[in-house]
């Protein structure tokens, strides 16, 4: 699945601009680890202060392997946030092995880079005019200029990318009030929606998987930095082309973090609360049902308190195979009981 025809100049152009960016600006952490992989001069060069003390090569990482960036939050049993973890009660496995730890520390400055993916069909209609505002607080609350980036993304049957990754919150605030209920065409003598399944056209449908997808695939994938989708719907798909376990592997490829708000309307069956989970829980997010339209302002507060309350890890894989294989992740704390950690269950090994 892919944006809708009008979106494409703009998404290629800031999909150009984002490449360059990339070549030009290291992360953070990608500076650190190049600091540590200059290697140490060698006994014969004349130009080595002799004064100097050698570079244990101990300490160097190898050139050309490629770090592992976990983010993670911790809470207790009565989901109050942990702040004061250490590095030594951290244990990090890949496939069961552990890693040695590269980098370890909260991470309250990395940039955001953030899509609002909302519903807009028919199950969300009334929920709609709420939903702008709320989300209109949340960005006002969340987003540094500048720093961090936010793209609007309305789906039904189709993904439509009313607004590209932009820091500047008055043009999010904008996109957000174009964010309308997309009707169905009219068919027969009496009119109705169009059938969303064995049709030409998905419009009345809605494609959550897709368009997950999509904007996991074509938008965040090259993005540097915390990428994360705050995705708004009932979890209800009815016209997706892929299944939901292709959403999660494409998160997981863009080093995507899902947050979900279940929002849905009785009359159509309500939140599928169960679908929301397993899209956020697998990417390291979690998925937020409030009880109703006057709870969301509390749903966005506790996905900010989230996004503030998170630790980075960064390792260098024991398993340098570049088999493009899956490779599962844990975060163990030890000596604390009852902690759940939420990260992403793993990543994909890049293909050699």
């Amino acid at each position: 699945m892919q944006y809708r025809k009008q979106s494409y100049p703009v998404a290629l152009a800031a999909v150009a601009t984002l490449v360059l960016a990339a070549l030009l600006i290291a992360p953070p952490f990608e500076k650190a680890r190049a600091q540590q992989q200059r290697p140490a001069p060698s006994k014969q060069d004349p130009k080595q202060d002799p004064k100097q003390d050698p570079v244990d090569e101990a300490q160097t990482i190898k050139v050309g392997t490629q770090l592992v960036n976990v983010l993670f939050s911790a809470t207790d049993k009565q989901n109050r946030y942990i702040n004061d973890l250490k590095q030594e009660e951290i244990t990090i496995l890949e496939d069961g092995k552990p890693q040695e730890i590269f980098i370890f520390k909260r991470e309250m400055d990395l940039p955001l880079t953030m899509a609002i993916l909302i519903d807009v069909s028919g199950s969300e209609q009334f929920a709609l005019p709420r939903l702008r505002d709320t989300a209109s607080r949340f960005v006002e609350s969340v987003v540094r200029q500048g720093k961090d980036t936010v793209a609007v993304i309305q789906f039904e049957g189709e993904a439509t990318l009313l607004q590209n990754l932009t820091s500047n919150p008055a043009r999010v605030r904008k996109a957000l009030e174009e964010v309308a209920y997309i009707a169905p065409p009219p068919i027969g003598v009496f009119g109705g929606p169009t059938p969303p399944i064995n049709s030409g056209s998905r419009q009345g449908g809605t494609s959550l998987h897709d368009a997950v997808i999509a904007t996991s695939a074509d938008l965040l994938a090259r993005e540097p930095g915390r990428k994360t989708i705050i995705l708004i719907t009932d979890g209800d798909d009815t016209t997706s082309r892929r299944k939901i376990g292709d959403a999660i592997d494409e998160a997981l490829r863009a080093e995507v973090v899902i947050y979900s708000i279940g929002v849905g309307d009785p009359a159509y069956g309500g939140v599928n609360e169960g679908v929301l989970k397993r899209l956020s829980e697998s990417t390291g997010g979690r998925a937020i049902v409030p009880k109703g339209l006057r709870d969301l302002d509390n749903a966005f507060a506790q996905l900010e308190q989230d996004l503030r309350q998170q630790y980075l890890i960064a390792y260098e894989p024991a398993n340098e195979a570049t088999d493009g294989a899956f490779r599962k992740i844990e975060v163990k704390v030890a000596a604390r009981k009852d902690l759940r950690v939420r990260h992403r269950r793993g990543y994909y090994a890049p293909k050699g």
